[in-house]
C-alpha cells in the first residue's frame, strides 16, 4: 500500500495507478461534500467530477500541509462556483417570511439518522444551505463565505439565523409526524 505522499507524488508525474489509489482514498469525502452544497445526486456528481479533474490538473500546486485540506478547498469552490454559474436559472424565492420557532424541549436531533438530518438540511432554501455548510460544517466564519458567495456579511449572517429557524421548524414538523405515527 503506497504512503499519500507516494501517491500525490505519482499524481503529480501523470501516472494513472496512483491516480486511481488517489481517487479510490478519497472519493467517498469529497462526494460527502459535493451532496451538502447541491438539491440533487445529479449535481454532486457534476461538481465531484469536475473537483477531481481540477486536483489533478492543479496537483502540483500543493506544497504540504493537509492534503485532504487542500482538496476539500478546491471541492468547496467548485461547488461554490457551480451555484454563482446557476444562480441566474434559479427560482428566487422570499423566504424572509420563515417564522421563529421555539424547539421544545425534546432533543429531536437525537431521534434522526444521519441520512434523516442531511435529508432535512437538504430541503433548506439554497442560500441558506450555503451559508449553514460553509458556516456550520466547514468552519468558515463570516467574512469569509461573504467574499466566497460575493454577498455582504450581514447577509451570511441573516442567512445562517434564518437557516437555523427554518430547520428548527423542519425539525419540529418531523418531531409531529413521528409522534403521530
Amino acid at each position: 500500500m503506497a504512503t499519500e505522499e507516494e501517491i500525490i507524488a505519482g499524481c503529480k508525474q501523470e501516472k494513472a495507478a496512483f491516480q486511481e489509489k488517489l481517487f479510490q482514498l478519497y472519493s467517498r469525502r469529497m462526494m460527502a461534500v459535493c451532496v451538502r452544497y447541491t438539491k440533487s445526486r445529479f449535481e454532486a456528481e457534476d461538481i465531484f467530477q469536475e473537483a477531481f479533474l481540477k486536483v489533478f490538473k492543479n496537483i502540483n500546486g500543493y506544497h504540504g500541509g493537509s492534503f485532504e485540506g487542500w482538496m476539500r478547498q478546491i471541492f468547496i469552490n467548485t461547488a461554490i462556483n457551480h451555484y454563482h454559474k446557476n444562480k441566474k436559472y434559479q427560482e428566487q424565492l422570499d423566504y424572509s417570511t420563515v417564522e421563529e420557532v421555539v424547539p421544545n424541549d425534546e432533543d429531536i436531533i437525537s431521534t434522526l439518522s444521519g441520512q434523516e438530518l442531511m435529508g432535512i438540511i437538504n430541503q433548506l432554501p439554497e442560500g441558506y444551505r450555503l451559508v449553514f455548510n460553509l458556516y456550520i460544517v466547514e468552519g468558515f466564519n463570516h467574512r469569509e463565505i461573504a467574499d466566497m458567495l460575493q454577498i455582504a456579511e450581514g447577509t451570511s449572517k441573516s442567512q445562517l439565523a434564518k437557516a437555523k429557524s427554518y430547520l428548527k421548524k423542519m425539525l419540529q414538523k418531523h418531531s409531529i409526524s413521528e409522534n403521530a405515527d
